[in-house]
């Protein structure tokens, strides 16, 4: 009985020393951080990972950070641009934790916080344009915003990597005003094309003229395609042009009789 005793005992040691064993050893993914606390304090100088780890159970505390690159919808935010236009804008972020153990001991919950941050900074950047500049640099604030929140988020450990503001809404009576100013500067590009090839055709017209004036010959041959030109048409009616020449010599008969 007393071997038995000793048998069962000695069992249930390997047993306890086995599962022991299993529970300390951690499997790490490639994209995966493992960040322990020691009774309480930073054990180690570097993350473990990736790979195997060993955590000992009831003295370490593990935290698992991921590295991978997340994206994070920033919510739509009210705005009022410094032409005093209010409207809606929502953006995207992009960013990465770079350092695990300030990512778990300077923030606690840096996704939030990021998140928290995003939001205030899109409305306090975007406060700083006036409509048409916010509509018309896009790239300039979205660097904008990347500078001022990958300052900020630095001391956590996080990277933002890129920042992208995606739709702006605006309100209803803005929209139709914007509609009838690019209305009218559509008229106004059109009136100024045509007055633009009115005036190229009139001085082709001028300089054809004094062509004409140097060479007779070219203002009857002129002539004489007009009366090919208006007699190749299906007109009832055909209006023969007269020469100035004609009429100029036929004054002067006028005159002398």
């Amino acid at each position: 009985m007393i071997f038995e005793g000793m048998s069962g005992g000695l069992i249930l040691f390997v047993v306890i020393v086995v599962a022991f064993a299993l529970s300390s050893v951690k499997i790490f993914a490639e994209y995966e951080r493992g960040v322990i606390f020691r009774l309480g304090r930073l054990a180690g100088g570097e993350p473990i990972g990736p790979g195997i780890g060993i955590v000992l159970p009831f003295i370490d505390r593990l935290m698992k950070v991921d590295l991978r690159t997340v994206t994070m919808d920033v919510p739509s935010q009210d705005v009022i641009t410094r032409d005093n236009v209010t409207l809606k804008v929502n953006a995207v972020v992009y960013f990465r934790v770079v350092d695990p153990a300030k990512a778990v001991i300077e923030i606690e919950n840096y996704l939030y916080a990021t998140s928290q941050l995003s939001q205030t900074t899109l409305r306090s950047v975007l406060g700083q344009f006036e409509l048409d500049e916010l509509l018309g640099k896009r790239e300039e604030i979205n660097n904008q915003l990347q500078v001022i929140l990958d300052e900020q988020t630095e001391p956590w450990g996080v990277k933002v990597t890129n920042v992208e503001t995606k739709n702006v809404d605006l309100p209803l009576e803005m929209q139709r005003a914007m509609a009838r100013q690019a209305e009218a500067e559509r008229e106004r590009r059109a009136k100024v094309i045509a007055a633009e090839g009115e005036l190229q055709a009139s001085e082709k017209l001028r300089d054809a003229s004094l062509k004409m004036e140097e060479s007779p010959s070219a203002l009857q041959l002129r002539y004489l395609q007009t009366l090919v030109e208006i007699s190749s048409e299906n007109n009832t009616t055909t209006v023969f042009p007269i020469p100035m020449e004609m009429l100029r010599s036929f004054a002067k008969l006028t005159k002398n009789d």
